[in-house]
């Protein structure tokens, strides 16, 4: 069996071929400029397997409309992104290859990953965030995505300011929301710099960790979710775990007993192939369900 994953992001797109057991075969990337120039290259891509190719996953940058019965499935909906506002990315493919699509967020989809083959295996609830350009965030309920008339935006939650920090934050629509003080964008304009320009011990990774922490107590409190999965490039810095768990505890004063954090609050197990193997997974699983 040939599975395609579309991770699609707001950077760049990251198209890639697996098989039924979420072995990655080949993977390409393309960068995200306008609908008819980064379709056409996914389309070619997938084009070189189309008489074996049997379902393909798909997690977009969002928001995204995810309901079946809506006449937008299938669409990019709101995006800040203005050339993909309002594009019928399920519809484009589908014109083009006549094959069952699972369609979800870009965050869900690695969370998707995670819960299948990574941190999350053999749990039942698991959150995941990624922490980048943008954060984001999914959940799974017995491998059932968190979901009601949309999907969750939890990159957007409301945040406290640390007590040492005056930074107005970065999100157009929010301002302080997680995201407008968290986000990468948001640590260099506050830092002058990129975050991985900053030393270890840099003060910047103190507050980073505090408004971090603050969306694992909010998630805890809300969810009570057996792991929650912090990915994306910012939490490639190894400093800052130990520094949110130090918080959490700060801020949580013992009201609810969690896991130990160790156990509770990781990196993901698949890295950077969190996306890919969750989509690769969710095409398998949508041909099984057809």
């Amino acid at each position: 069996m040939v599975y395609g994953s579309i991770e699609a992001g707001g950077t760049k797109f990251v198209c890639a071929i697996g098989d039924g057991d979420l072995n990655i075969t080949k993977r390409v990337s393309f960068p995200t400029t306008t609908p008819d120039e980064t379709m056409k290259l996914v389309i070619d891509f997938f084009k070189e397997y189309q008489t074996e190719l049997e379902s393909i996953g798909i997690g977009s940058f969002g928001p995204i409309d995810i309901h079946r019965d809506s006449p937008t499935y299938g669409y990019i909906t709101s995006t800040p992104k203005l050339a993909w506002q309002n594009f019928d990315f399920v519809g484009t493919l589908k014109k083009e290859f006549d094959i069952p699509m699972a369609w979800t967020t870009d965050v869900n989809a690695a969370c998707y990953g995670e819960y299948i083959a990574g941190e999350g295996k053999g749990y039942s609830s698991v959150v995941y965030y990624t922490v980048g350009t943008g954060v984001g965030g999914g959940a799974l309920q017995d491998g059932v995505f968190v979901e009601g008339f949309s999907h969750p935006e939890m990159g957007h939650m409301l945040v406290r300011n640390h007590p040492d920090d005056s930074f107005e934050g970065n999100c157009p629509f929010h301002k302080t929301c997680l995201e407008g003080m968290a986000a990468g964008p948001a640590m260099e304009k506050r830092a002058g710099k990129k975050g991985q320009e900053l030393a270890a011990d840099d003060p910047n990774w103190e507050i980073e960790a505090y408004y971090l922490a603050q969306c694992a107590y909010n998630t805890t409190l809300m969810l009570s979710p057996d792991k929650i999965i912090l990915g994306g490039g910012i939490m490639k810095q190894k400093q800052l775990l130990p520094k949110i768990y130090q918080a959490f505890e700060e801020l949580m004063k013992g009201y609810v007993k969690t896991p130990k954090l160790e156990e509770y609050i990781v990196t993901p197990e698949l890295g950077d192939n969190a996306g890919t193997v969750g989509c690769l997974a969710l095409a398998r699983d949508s041909k099984l369900h057809s």
